[in-house]
């Protein structure tokens, strides 16, 4: 698997777990962003972020952000987007 497969694999799940929590529950802490260090399913070490923030206006749609990289070259990551819908529809 290549380094850019790995990392968006890598950055998929992180997204998908970040995606767990509904907007109730993130409304209350967003705008709010965390960073840890973690392995891709390859074994590669490396950097996540995560980040919450209002998609445009206060008390709107939630955009999650998702940045994977391994620690030497942050722009080389993978950096994913969603939203969770004040109206708790999927995008």
């Amino acid at each position: 698997m290549s380094l850019a497969e790995d990392l968006t694999e890598a950055a998929n799940d992180e997204l998908d777990r970040a995606m767990t929590l509904g907007w109730a529950q993130l409304a209350k802490h967003t705008p709010w962003g965390d960073t840890f260090e973690g392995f891709t399913p390859e074994g590669r070490e490396v950097c996540f972020e995560r980040a919450y923030m209002w998609e445009g206006e206060l008390g709107g749609d939630i955009r999650v952000e998702v940045n994977v990289y391994e620690s030497r070259a942050f722009e080389d990551g993978v950096r994913l987007t969603r939203n969770i819908a004040k109206d708790g529809s999927d995008e």
